[in-house]
Formats: structure tokens, C-alpha cells, sequence
């Protein structure tokens, strides 16, 4: 299977050669109030992400308000002992607050998409006009989902969490069969935190080579070291859960960044793209100055025209503005073609020969 190894989201093209598409993740971290989902979208847009991204979903939509053991989490210490109703009660994005939060990140140019869970949000967010859709690393499974998304006919990010080889070449052909004009696969852990020996990152490198297609991370991790980390093994889309403050509270303030931390990311993630850069041997342009610290062949006593030179007229040393030492084998014993100056650097115009 072929796709395109870049995507557009909007107005920003991303892939490799492309600066790092950096999305703000909102999640239930407003607390069900507008007030705090305005602040959230403001800050990240004026901290400098490409995108803040939703979820658009309802406790009836996702899941039913039922006590027994099968609806109630256990082991996740964040949301131990509730039920999934109770869960997503308090951490559903009101649908009336989407248009508004969207207002305002197209006032900072800044991209507005969302993660729909059913056949209603996915109309919702069409007649929004998101420009791309997400589907949750839980929902990868979903067929029906999956085909409605990729009836939008915009660019789909797949988590791919849990997922096996098998499950995400499914969702990816079905995505593509049904119209999905773009994909992009991020490598994520579904682990709430997720630690970092948990990340096994070289996946994202795999899932680039194995499925042709542009690549990033949903990080669930603490701090921003992982994610900057992911940059350089060619992640191009990196998305990280943000909250104004933990203290705060929230069903994923404990493994979301704040303000400052979501700058130090955006900020690390620039430098970090730089540093990779492109395949290149050789001095570059700030190496180049350098040179005075190389070894190169040079005159270490002055020479007349016509002499033979020896070890003991030249030498190896530093600077590196003669020629290399590799040639010396070939320079022994050849004559000065004129008069050289003891510290001259040697070229092949001052030796006699053929070289």
C-alpha cells in the first residue's frame, strides 16, 4: 500500500523537511467550564502550537450509565473506581462551546480540529468545517467510525496505542478505501502517565518505513524529554495534553504540561529540528572556520627552487590550509618547482611532478 509521505492540515504542510506540527491537546482539562476552555485555547495559541485539538464526544455517545463491574475503571489511579458514565460526564467538551473555541483560534491563525467518537459528532465537526479529523487509539476498531470519518474527505491522524500491525493496516485501508485523502499514523502508549521506558520510540521510525506514511507522537509521558526525543527518530507531528495548572485538577491534568512547559517544548522542538537537519559530511559553514585545528602538509623551513623535499623541510602540523596529510608519501622526494618560504602551506602548483 502507497500514501503520501506528506499531508496538508489547512494551510501547514507537514512531513519531512517540514517544521514539526506541534498540537495542543484540551481534553476535559477546562473542568466544564467555558471561562477555562478559552484560557486553554488563548495560552497555546499565544505559546505558539500549530493546533489545539478536541474531543468531541458526550457520556450517552461513548459509552451508558450503568453501576455494574463491567463500566467501572480499575487500576488507573486517576480515575480508579468510576464508572465510564461518570468519567466522561466530567470530561466531555460541550458541542455548543466547539464553534466558539474554534473563533478563537482562527483569530491566531492557529488550526482547530477534533477527535469525534461517533456518527453524530463526526456530522457536527463537518459542519464545522474542521480541517482534519483524529481517531482515538481505543477506536481504531471501529469500522463503522471509521468509514463515516473517511466520508469527510479530509486528512485523518491515527493514534495507533494498542493497536497491532494487522488492526492498523485495517483502519489505514479503510480510512483509504472510503475516501481519506491523507493519513498520518502517530506512535502512542495508552498509558495514563505513560513512562518513558514504556515509549519504545524506534516504532515510530518502523511505522514511517512500513507504512509510508507521515509519522509523530501522542505522548502521554511527564515532562517534554520523550517528545523532543521522538523528533529526532522523524516525528512530524507531535501532540502533548495541556492544562493551565495540575493543581488544578482535571481527568488529565496529571500527565499534561503548563504553560511554561508547553513553551520550553515548543521551543526545544524548534531547536531540535534544526539540529536534525539533512544528511551532509564535510565542513559546514561555521566548521569551516575551524580549519586552523586541522593538520595539513606545510614548508617548516624555507626552500629553494629546485630542492628536494624531505621530512625534515616538511612536516604534518597544524594549520589545515595545505594539503593533506595523505600526500606526503607522494610529495617526498620531489622538487620545488620555485622558492618557498618557510610556514608557506604546500600546493601541488609549488612541486614538481605529475600527481
Amino acid at each position: 500500500m502507497k500514501f503520501k509521505e506528506e499531508i496538508k492540515i489547512g494551510n501547514r504542510r507537514i512531513g519531512a523537511g517540514q517544521p514539526v506540527f506541534i498540537v495542543a491537546e484540551i481534553s476535559g482539562n477546562h473542568n466544564q467550564s467555558f471561562s477555562r476552555a478559552k484560557k486553554l485555547v488563548e495560552s497555546a495559541c499565544k505559546i505558539g502550537v500549530d493546533a489545539v485539538k478536541l474531543q468531541t464526544y458526550t457520556a450517552d455517545t461513548l459509552t451508558i450509565d450503568c453501576p455494574e463491574k463491567w463500566f467501572k475503571v480499575k487500576g488507573n489511579a486517576l480515575w480508579n473506581g468510576k464508572t465510564l458514565y461518570q468519567l466522561y460526564k466530567q470530561a466531555y467538551t460541550p458541542w455548543e462551546w466547539h464553534p466558539k473555541l474554534k473563533k478563537i483560534a482562527d483569530k491566531y491563525g492557529v488550526i482547530l480540529f477534533s477527535t469525534p467518537f461517533d456518527e453524530t459528532s463526526v456530522n457536527f465537526l463537518v459542519k464545522m468545517n474542521v480541517p482534519a479529523f483524529k481517531i482515538a487509539s481505543f477506536e481504531i476498531g471501529d469500522i463503522e467510525l471509521l468509514k463515516k470519518v473517511a466520508d469527510a474527505k479530509k486528512p485523518v491522524i491515527i493514534s495507533r496505542g494498542m493497536a497491532s500491525q494487522k488492526e492498523l493496516k485495517s483502519a489505514v485501508l479503510t480510512l483509504k478505501k472510503h475516501g481519506a485523502p491523507e493519513i498520518a499514523i502517530l506512535h502512542c502508549v495508552s498509558s495514563y502517565p505513560a513512562k518513558p521506558e514504556e515509549m519504545n520510540l524506534a516504532t515510530i521510525t518502523d511505522i514511517k518505513k512500513r507504512f509510508k506514511v507521515v509519522t509523530g507522537l501522542s505522548d502521554h509521558t511527564l515532562g517534554i524529554a520523550t517528545a523532543i526525543t521522538s523528533v529526532a527518530l522523524g516525528a512530524s507531528i507531535i501532540e502533548k495534553h495541556f492544562t493551565l495548572k495540575r493543581s488544578d485538577g482535571g481527568p488529565d491534568s496529571a500527565f499534561s504540561l503548563e504553560p511554561e512547559e508547553l513553551r520550553n517544548l515548543v521551543q526545544s522542538i524548534r531547536d531540535a529540528e534544526k539540529s536534525v537537519g539533512e544528511v551532509k559530511y564535510g565542513a559546514g559553514k561555521k566548521e569551516a572556520e575551524n580549519t586552523i585545528f586541522k593538520r595539513s602538509l606545510f614548508a617548516v623551513e624555507s626552500i629553494k627552487r629546485g630542492q628536494e623535499l624531505t621530512r625534515k623541510n616538511i612536516r604534518s602540523i597544524r594549520p589545515g590550509h595545505g594539503l593533506d596529510p595523505k600526500h606526503l608519501a607522494k610529495i617526498l622526494g620531489k622538487k620545488a618547482k620555485k622558492d618557498i618560504k618557510r610556514g608557506t602551506p604546500l600546493s601541488w602548483p609549488l612541486i614538481h611532478g605529475k600527481f
